[in-house]
């Protein structure tokens, strides 16, 4: 089949499984008083991370460390500098507290904790068990801070209307999950036709591994972020949109690439070129969220514009030193 083909048909996927998963996962969050935020973290980070961690296996068990340590930095550079950044352009983000005291600085320290296990040159069954182990951690506080949600009624999102609430209220449970669990399929298989047309065009240029999964694998599979994340800000879903993409971020180091590590019959090395650049500009950009963050608890269509702008500003250097 034709590789522009494939990538049509993988954006229409996402586009499609995008407004189910949108859509189902806030009126379950208002059927059950839980924080659309909580429902981006859980079930939403957890299914948009999915196209990640079957290509890191995959990756992983063939010997290819490249793609498999390029698409987890790649993907996490893109959810926050160029995701985050287009939806604070689109329409400035407010922050929760409990962003600014739990899930942002939990993002950090997960960025953190892969350069710090990173910076001898290799990833080891060890490491991966440090970053197994930091993911369920997280899973069990976002688990304790869930319940205490379910307690109290949840405040609505800005810009979710009756209907959304009515539709949580007359849809049965058992429906509504099996329309969120079809939307994460059709966002999986989406993601797939599009990486995998992606990644055949790329090859045929002569491209890295570690560079088409900086790039083309990264961006390919951080699409089912973007497009919920686009999905949710333009219906005013942002708690579940920001929750998605701060959620997936910690997802792809803890519990994407940890497991890809465990799968692997011998230590993933972690490449030079991803060491002293890219990795470093993935910690750099998670430690500078905390302040811009807590400045006015959000993010502008200033500050939107210059996490844009710094992406783009790195795909171009990459394309153009390493292509």
């Amino acid at each position: 089949m034709n590789l522009v083909l494939w990538l049509l048909l993988g954006l229409v996927a996402l586009v499609a499984g995008a407004e189910l998963v949108v859509r189902q996962g806030s009126a379950l969050a208002a059927r059950f008083g839980v924080s659309p935020l909580v429902v981006g973290m859980t079930v939403v980070s957890l299914g948009t991370s999915l196209p990640e961690l079957a290509i890191g296996l995959n990756a992983a068990q063939q010997g290819n460390a490249g793609l498999a340590v390029g698409a987890i930095v790649g993907t996490n550079l893109v959810n926050i500098l160029l995701i985050l950044g287009l939806s604070a352009v689109i329409r400035p983000i407010a922050f929760e507290a409990r962003t600014l005291r739990v899930d942002a600085p939990v993002m950090t320290g997960a960025a953190l904790l892969l350069l710090v296990l990173a910076i001898d040159g290799d990833l080891t069954t060890g490491d991966a068990l440090w970053l197994c182990a930091y993911g369920v951690a997280y899973v069990g506080v976002i688990v304790v801070l869930a319940r205490r949600d379910s307690r109290r009624p949840a405040p609505p999102d800005p810009g979710s209307g009756p209907a959304e609430v009515a539709a949580g209220g007359t849809r049965p449970v058992a429906l509504q999950v099996l329309l969120l669990v079809v939307g994460l399929a059709v966002i999986v298989v989406g993601a797939e036709y599009l990486v995998d047309g992606a990644a055949g065009i790329a090859g045929q240029l002569g491209a890295s591994d570690a560079l088409i999964g900086l790039t083309v694998v990264a961006i390919g599979t951080s699409a089912p972020e973007l497009v919920t994340t686009l999905v949710s800000t333009m219906r005013g879903d942002r708690s579940l949109a920001l929750g998605n993409l701060l959620g997936s971020s910690v997802f792809n180091i803890a519990l994407i690439l940890g497991p890809t590590v465990l799968v692997a019959p011998a230590a993933v090395p972690v490449p030079d070129d991803i060491l002293a650049v890219d990795l470093i500009l993935m910690v750099a950009t998670a430690v500078v969220c905390i302040p811009v963050f807590r400045t006015r608890r959000r993010l502008g269509r200033v500050e939107g514009a210059v996490f844009v702008a710094v992406y783009v500003a790195y795909l171009t250097w990459l394309l153009t030193t390493r292509l």
